[in-house]
C-alpha cells in the first residue's frame, strides 16, 4: 500500500486469466477458424491482469502499460476499447491494425489524470478474433495503513495463562484509518475497533490465553472501512508448569455434629508467573458447559409455561398483559446469571477458604477446609482447583467423618424375670452422655400391644456432655406370656438409635388348695353332705375367681330328703320328675370372689346327690385375667344302695295319697347303718 505506481507494477508477478464477457465469430475476421487455445481461455494474456494506480497527486498523469500477449501458435489480431472516462484514456501501439505474431506482446498505455485523490474505477475491454474480455483499472486514493507486522509470535506460554505482547502501531498512510479487528481464540486483541488519524499511534494488546497445550496458530483479521483486509500470523505454544497442589487426598478428623474441624491444603507454585486458582464443582469445562446449558434449558421451559399460562388468563383479564414484558425480563436476567456463573464450589458439609484468589511465583498459599457436619456419617467429596499453568484442574479428595452424641444406657438388656398379671414394677435406666456435644433424645414408642403396657420418664429430653439421665421405667401387663419388646430413642443427628431391650414373663397369680382331693365316699339320695377345703393365694396381687363343677345340672339346687318330706308337691320336685333342667347338685360356697395377696378364703363343697351314680368330677377354678379353668381339684362320690329304698317307696306314696303322713322311724340294718 505505500508503495508507487511504478514500485506496485515492478512488484507484480502474477497473471490471472481475464474474465471473457464475449465470444465471437472467428470466420468473420479470420480464415483461421481453429485455435490451439482453449474456449475457457482467452487467445491474448493481459499483463498486468488489473491495472492499478495507487499513491497518486491529483492533477498529475501517471501512465500504466498493459501488455497483450499472443497465446496462440498462429499471428492475431488485437485492439482495445476503453469507454470515455475524463479520467483515464489508452494509447494504442502505432502497428495496432497488424496481427501479433504468436508468442509476442502488444503494448498499449494506460493514461490516468485523477482530479482528487480518491478511488476511480473504469476497466478496458480487449477484442481478439474470437471472444472479448476486461482487464479491470483501479486507482487506489488514500488510505489509511497500520504499520502491523506480519506475524506474532508468542513462543512457549504456561497453559491457562495470559500471555500479552503491546504493539504500538502508526497509522503510515494518507488518511484516517477506521478498522476492526477480529480473531479466534487463544488469541485476543484489544481494542478491537477504532479509528486512527494520519501518523498517529495507538497501543495494541493482543494477548494468548491458551486452555490446552501443545502448538496453537492463527491469525487476525485487520479490516478497514475502504474494503481490505490485512492478516497478521499468530503463534504460540502451550505448557504445563510446575504448580501443584501438596496433597491430592484429605482427611478430616473425625467431628461432632454442629461443631467444626479444619484441615489445610497447600498450592506450590514454583513457576515465574501469577498463578490464579479457583475451587471448582466439576472436573472440566465441558461438564461446566453442560450444565449451563442444562439449567438454561429448564429456564426457557419455565418461561414458555409462564408465558403460556397469562397468555391463556389474558382474554379474561386484559391487565396481564403488562405482566408479560416483565417475566420475559425477569427470565432473561436469570439466564444472564446462570451463563455468567463461574460454578465455584459450594457445600453445606465441607468449606474451602478462600475459593478464589491468586498466588506468587514461587511462593505457597494455604487454603482451610472446614467440616461441619449436621448429621452422623462418613462424607466424601471430589473438588477441582481450577489453576493458571495446568491445563487438567487438580483434583481434592475430601473425607470426614461425622460423630453423632455419644449416648448409651447402662445396659443393653433387661430381664425383669417373671411378673404377676397385672401388677405394677418399675426399673430405671441411666443414659449417659459421652460425647462433647448435648444429645437431644427421643423415644420412638413401639405399635405393639405389650409396648403400650410400659411407660419411661422422662422419653424425650437433653443429655449435656459428660452428664447422666435418669429414665423410669413403669411396666404393668394384663397380657400373659413371654415378651421381648426393643425402645428405640432417637438421637438428634445420629442415623442409629440408642435401643433398650426389655425381656420377661407376665404370669397369672399363683395359688393352690390345702387338700389334694374332695372323697364324699358314699352319699345317700337327698342326704347332702358338706366337705370344707382351703384356697390359698400365693401371688403378690388380688385373685379374682370363681368356682364349678363342670357337668353339674344347670337347674334348681337338688332337694334334700327332708325337704322331700316336708312338701312332696315342691315344683323343683315335680320338675325334676318330669324330666326338665337338671338339678344341681353341687353347692359351693363361695362360688367367687377375690383373695387378696398373700391370703386364705375357706371354701364348701355340699353334694346332695339326686342322680344314681359315681360321681368323678372336679372343682374348677376360674381366675379372672387368667383364663378358665386354671386350676382343677378332684372330687370324688359314689350312690349308696340305701337310696334305692327311698326310690321304692316313692311310688307307695305317690299311690296312696291317703297314707301321706310321715314320721320318723328307725331301721339298724348290717354294717351298723342306719335308716
Amino acid at each position: 500500500m505505500s508503495l508507487t505506481t511504478e514500485q506496485k507494477m515492478a512488484s507484480t508477478h502474477e497473471v490471472h486469466l481475464p474474465r471473457i464477457v464475449q465470444l465471437l465469430d472467428m470466420s468473420e475476421t479470420s480464415h483461421q477458424k481453429f485455435s490451439s487455445v482453449d474456449l475457457d481461455q482467452s487467445l491474448f494474456q493481459p499483463f498486468p491482469s488489473e491495472v492499478i494506480f495507487q499513491n497518486y497527486t491529483p492533477c498529475e498523469l501517471y501512465e500504466v502499460p498493459l501488455i497483450l500477449r499472443n497465446n496462440d501458435k498462429i499471428p492475431r489480431l488485437v485492439k482495445v476499447v476503453l469507454e470515455s472516462s475524463p479520467y483515464f484514456r489508452v494509447v494504442s501501439p502505432n502497428d495496432v491494425c497488424n496481427k501479433v505474431a504468436p508468442g509476442m506482446p502488444s503494448t498499449f498505455r494506460i493514461l490516468f489524470t485523477p482530479e482528487e485523490n480518491k478511488d476511480y474505477f473504469h476497466e478496458v475491454t480487449c477484442i481478439t478474433e474470437r471472444e472479448k474480455f476486461i482487464v479491470p483499472i483501479r486507482a487506489i486514493g488514500a488510505r489509511g495503513i497500520l504499520d502491523f507486522p506480519d506475524q506474532l509470535n508468542f513462543s512457549t506460554c504456561p497453559v491457562k495463562y495470559s500471555t500479552e505482547k503491546t504493539l504500538l502501531v502508526r497509522n503510515i498512510g494518507n488518511r484516517e484509518a477506521r478498522y476492526q479487528i477480529t480473531t479466534q481464540r487463544p488469541f485476543s486483541v484489544e481494542p478491537s475497533i477504532g479509528t486512527l488519524g494520519v501518523q498517529e499511534t495507538e497501543q495494541f494488546t493482543v494477548e494468548f490465553r491458551p486452555e490446552k497445550t501443545g502448538s496453537h496458530s492463527g491469525d487476525f483479521l485487520v479490516h478497514y472501512d475502504t474494503g481490505e483486509d490485512i492478516h497478521v500470523s499468530l503463534y504460540g505454544a502451550a505448557t504445563d508448569v510446575n504448580v501443584r497442589l501438596d496433597k491430592n487426598s484429605l482427611t478430616v478428623e473425625k467431628t461432632f455434629i454442629t461443631l467444626a474441624n479444619q484441615r489445610l491444603v497447600v498450592i506450590h507454585n514454583r513457576s515465574d508467573i501469577i498463578a490464579h486458582f479457583q475451587w471448582k464443582v466439576f472436573a472440566t469445562q465441558e461438564e461446566e458447559e453442560q450444565k449451563k446449558h442444562s439449567l438454561c434449558h429448564t429456564l426457557q421451559a419455565e418461561e414458555e409455561g409462564v408465558l403460556d399460562q397469562l397468555l391463556l388468563e389474558c382474554p379474561m383479564n386484559p391487565a396481564l398483559r403488562e405482566h408479560l414484558s416483565i417475566v420475559t425480563r425477569t427470565f432473561q436476567n436469570r439466564l444472564a446469571m446462570v451463563r455468567e456463573d463461574s460454578m465455584l464450589f459450594s457445600n453445606n458439609i465441607f468449606t474451602i477458604e478462600p475459593l478464589e484468589g491468586d498466588v506468587w511465583p514461587n511462593s505457597t498459599t494455604e487454603i482451610s477446609v472446614i467440616f461441619r457436619p449436621q448429621e452422623a456419617g462418613v462424607y466424601q467429596r471430589t473438588v477441582y482447583c481450577d489453576i493458571s499453568g495446568r491445563e487438567t484442574r487438580l483434583p481434592l479428595r475430601i473425607k470426614g467423618e461425622a460423630m453423632a452424641p455419644k449416648l448409651s444406657f447402662n445396659f443393653d438388656q433387661l430381664d425383669v424375670g417373671k411378673i404377676f398379671v397385672g401388677s405394677v414394677h418399675s426399673y430405671e435406666a441411666i443414659l449417659s452422655n459421652q460425647g462433647a456435644i448435648d444429645a437431644l433424645f427421643d423415644l420412638m414408642w413401639p405399635s405393639t400391644a405389650l409396648g403400650s403396657c410400659f411407660n419411661f420418664q422422662p422419653s424425650e429430653g437433653i443429655v449435656e456432655p459428660g452428664s447422666h439421665q435418669a429414665i423410669q421405667i413403669t411396666f404393668s401387663s394384663t397380657i400373659l406370656g413371654h415378651f421381648l419388646e426393643e425402645f428405640k430413642f432417637s438421637v438428634n443427628g445420629s442415623p442409629q438409635p440408642v435401643t433398650l431391650v426389655i425381656r420377661g414373663c407376665v404370669i397369672g397369680p399363683t395359688f393352690h388348695f390345702n387338700v389334694p382331693s374332695l372323697s364324699f365316699g358314699d352319699v345317700s339320695f337327698g342326704f347332702p353332705r358338706t366337705l370344707s377345703c382351703c384356697l390359698s393365694n400365693t401371688s403378690l396381687v388380688p385373685m379374682t375367681f370363681s368356682l364349678r363343677v363342670p357337668g353339674d345340672g344347670t337347674g334348681e339346687p337338688s332337694v334334700s330328703s327332708q325337704s322331700q318330706a316336708s312338701d312332696i308337691s315342691r315344683p323343683s320336685w315335680r320338675k325334676a320328675s318330669c324330666g326338665h333342667a337338671r338339678l344341681r347338685e353341687f353347692t359351693i360356697t363361695p362360688s367367687h370372689g377375690t383373695i387378696r395377696s398373700q391370703g386364705l378364703m375357706d371354701i364348701q363343697v355340699t353334694l346332695c346327690p339326686n342322680t344314681v351314680k359315681t360321681y368323678e368330677t372336679a372343682l374348677v377354678v376360674d381366675v379372672k385375667g387368667s383364663g378358665e379353668d386354671v386350676l382343677a381339684l378332684p372330687i370324688a362320690a359314689r350312690y349308696s344302695l340305701f337310696a334305692l329304698a327311698g326310690m321304692e317307696r316313692k311310688p307307695i306314696l305317690q299311690g296312696n295319697p291317703a297314707l301321706c303322713s310321715w314320721g320318723t322311724c328307725w331301721c339298724r340294718l348290717g354294717g351298723g347303718v342306719s335308716i
